[in-house]
């Protein structure tokens, strides 16, 4: 499960994620449908020439269970001077 745990001055929380909450994001990202509509919306804006790139589902399985297999790694750790706190971990 990948934990995000965000600290501010004021208010602290967690968010966790669970792995198969990722496996659908995956699905709907690499479709190909979505990626013609966020593509389209991207040119109907014209101020942009970026295109969402094209993303194949195997590479991203593959990314996925190398991350449920290092569970307690700390991918993102960030404090700013203001106090507020980012950590993202697995």
């Amino acid at each position: 499960m990948l934990k995000v745990r965000v600290k501010a001055k004021d208010i602290r929380f967690s968010i966790p994620v669970p792995y198969s909450a990722l496996n659908l994001v995956s699905l709907i990202i690499t479709s190909k449908r979505i990626n013609r509509l966020i593509n389209k919306a991207i040119e109907k804006d014209g101020s942009s020439k970026f295109l969402f790139p094209e993303i194949e589902r195997k590479d991203l399985k593959i990314l996925l269970q190398g991350l449920s297999k290092h569970s307690g790694v700390i991918l993102v750790e960030t404090k700013l001077k203001d106090g507020t706190e980012v950590v993202v971990k697995l």
